[in-house]
């Protein structure tokens, strides 16, 4: 028996280090949690305890060993002078007492003050600065190693790049969250709603996405905000951290107002209960309250843990629920056809707006759910921004209560019997050129920025044109303000278009001109973004690219068969079989020919086509390392000209890695075990010429 128990506990213990590791990586690196932070800690504490009571299954990797990591291997990785680490999380008052009490008794007795701040719910970063000037920007990391930012950090407005004339110290850092306001993220996500993206859970994951993305203008563009909360360095102007933070206030950084001094357990509770209403009116999301022994010399005497301090801890906030009566399901009819129940509830109040409506996801959470019409629901907002039913009060339900919700088996718009692919959570409606929601979400992405870039279209113009009947497809685009090169004036246009666009709200005589450039200068656009335009289910751009390389004409795509698609690197059966559908349709066929005859690039140029070779074929690279020549996109560019394959990771199967300077260590170290050889910039540039 007593072996059967410690053979469970070790079982329990390896899903909970697997699990934290699968939920860390869903954090850090996909900005895409799957369980509430709250969840979170509570496996991570019961790890702690487990560990703690059965030290015979010590394992050195596990989860309770380090600080999650955010590392990018697209960024110059950096050490932190300091460590990064993490604040151990309390939800409760009881057990902010406790920690007060150990500081108390920590301190042996000492009078000590505790910081009270705001804790902003972004992304961490550590800025350096010297003689004033903004020299590096670093991520969190894995709180040791963190990610070069610095281009992206500058984009950000509310972080000083110089500092005017002052009392500040020749070398300092400044720790802060960089985050995204919450008109900011609303706008992002109805951005990426309108194209048919996954949308952000919350504001952090918006904001630490941003912040890696490769280009400083689409960083920009997207309007980060920062708090600064921590200053270290060799000569601080204070013992005091508060103190510190006031000072940095007086040298132009943007220190929170949202913090306090307290001396006594009730003033912080007081503070804790303040803010915990007082937030919802901040423009910026927050999680919860950061607490800090204010003296220097203090927090220096209470020391570390291996993974956080003993003079800090966060407070973290409940998330708001409330109940309410499921009054019906909806389905909605998205551009690929996937069909998203949505459920519409009596309004209630919750984190600061009335909720009416709430995502179910797919017929898997409905079922696990076991909904019926007329429950009793509890609704939570994820990131406090997207509504989410999360359980049922069954004590509700009656006889009165409506029968149980199943999934509809037939599309809302068209009545075409669904479909649910291998694999997939979804269920789609497959008349993709008949069902009216599908046609205007195809035009709509053909026209969007990433494909087509068709200017001064939006989807209630192409909803107006669509409904009636002036648009069927995205040739009639053509047709319209282009008619094969024929329409080049206003004056023409009108006279050939029967119908009064001027009676359409906004649309005058500069928006027809707009879109009409528009639509000349997308006969420039190159043949990977017109495939991808074409909207093919499963075929996104990244796809669309390797289709391109593989397929250099239409035509020879049309007519590849199925194996021949499967050789395509990140072509699996369900693509394969996509496409093969796709063009099997005499509808999109005729489609494409329209889109021919009016000078739309359906083939590869013969500029690309004469500068590919097979140089490189066969051959897997990876690309490490700070360039000077070309960018790390042109050297990506590049290899795929030649005929060799990008990889993101060193494996025994890595061919050479292209090396800039400050290669990682890591990756280094890995590919000189594996005997991989480093090839610097010049010896490849030689090698491809």
């Amino acid at each position: 028996m007593k072996i059967e128990l410690l053979m469970n506990v070790k079982e329990r213990m390896e899903w909970l280090r697997k699990e934290l590791h699968r939920h860390n990586h869903n954090y850090y690196i996909l900005n895409s949690p799957e369980i509430s932070d709250q969840e979170f800690d509570y496996m991570m504490r019961e790890l702690q305890d487990l560990e703690q009571a059965h030290p015979e299954y010590y394992d050195p990797n596990s989860p309770t060993m380090r600080v999650g990591s955010d590392l990018n291997k697209e960024f110059k990785q950096v050490a932190h002078k300091y460590p990064m680490l993490s604040l151990a999380n309390t939800y409760s008052e009881s057990e902010v007492a406790d920690f007060y009490d150990r500081v108390k008794k920590g301190l042996e007795g000492e009078d000590f003050e505790i910081c009270c701040e705001m804790k902003y719910d972004g992304t961490s970063i550590s800025l350096i600065y010297e003689d004033g000037r903004l020299v590096q920007a670093v991520t969190r990391g894995d709180g040791v190693h963190g990610d070069d930012v610095t281009a992206n950090v500058k984009t950000i407005h509310s972080i000083p790049l110089q500092l005017a004339p002052g009392d500040y110290p020749h070398n300092f850092e400044i720790r802060g969250e960089i985050l995204m306001p919450w008109k900011v993220f609303e706008e992002l996500n109805l951005e990426r709603e309108l194209n048919e993206e996954p949308l952000f859970a919350n504001p952090r994951n918006a904001a630490s996405g941003t912040l890696k993305l490769q280009n400083p203008k689409e960083v920009a563009r997207r309007k980060l905000d920062s708090y600064l909360y921590y200053l270290l360095g060799e000569n601080l102007p204070a013992d005091g951290h508060y103190e510190n933070l006031e000072k940095a206030r007086s040298w132009g950084f943007k220190i929170s107002e949202g913090m306090k001094k307290c001396k006594t357990l009730q003033e912080i509770l007081d503070f804790i209960n303040y803010w915990d209403v007082e937030r919802k009116n901040l423009p910026v999301a927050t999680d919860g309250i950061v607490l800090k022994v204010n003296s220097l010399v203090q927090q220096r005497h209470l020391g570390y843990t291996a993974k956080s301090p003993r003079w800090a801890i966060a407070y973290k906030f409940q998330a708001e629920r409330a109940l309410t009566k499921l009054e019906k399901i909806t389905y909605q009819v998205g551009r690929t056809g996937v069909i998203t129940p949505v459920a519409n509830l009596t309004p209630v109040q919750l984190a600061g707006t009335v909720v009416k409506r709430a995502s179910i996801h797919n017929a898997d959470v409905i079922e696990g759910l076991d909904l019926h019409i007329g429950d009793m629901v509890y609704v939570e907002k994820g990131g406090e921004i997207i509504p989410k039913i999360t359980g049922v009060d069954k004590s509700y339900r009656n006889s009165l209560t409506g029968e149980k919700v199943r999934f509809i088996t037939v599309c809302p718009e068209c009545g075409t019997p669904l479909v649910r692919f291998e694999g997939e959570a979804a269920h789609y409606c497959p008349n993709d050129v008949g069902c009216p929601p599908q046609i205007k979400g195809k035009i709509e992405h053909f026209i969007s920025r990433r494909a087509m870039n068709i200017d001064g279209l939006g989807p209630e113009t192409v909803a107006l044109f669509f409904n009636a009947g002036y648009v069927h497809d995205v040739a009639g685009l053509y047709d319209i303000f282009y008619r094969k090169g024929e329409i080049q004036t206003l004056d023409e246009f009108y006279d050939k278009n029967p119908w009064h666009f001027m009676s359409i709200p906004g649309f005058k005589s500069k928006s027809v001109l707009k879109i009409m450039k528009s639509i000349k200068d997308s006969l420039q656009v190159p043949y990977p973004r017109v495939l991808f335009a074409l909207g093919i289910r499963f075929v996104g751009e990244a796809t669309a690219k390797l289709l391109a390389k593989s397929f250099p004409t239409i035509e020879s795509l049309a007519s590849a068969k199925l194996q021949e698609l499967l050789e395509v690197e990140g072509v699996g059966e369900v693509i394969a079989e996509s496409i093969i559908k796709y063009f099997a349709d005499e509808r999109n066929i005729h489609l494409i020919s329209e889109l021919k005859a009016n000078g739309l690039q359906f083939a590869l140029s013969e500029e690309i086509l004469s500068e590919r070779t097979d140089k490189l074929a066969g051959k897997s690279i990876v690309i490490s390392g700070v360039f000077t020549k070309h960018s790390r996109d042109e050297y990506k560019t590049m290899i795929e000209r030649h005929g060799g394959k990008n990889v993101g990771s060193i494996s025994v199967k890595t061919s050479f890695i292209l090396a800039g300077e400050n290669m990682g260590p890591a990756k280094l170290e890995k590919a000189q075990k594996l005997g991989i050889s480093i090839v610097n910039e010049d010896d490849f540039l030689s090698m491809i010429e």
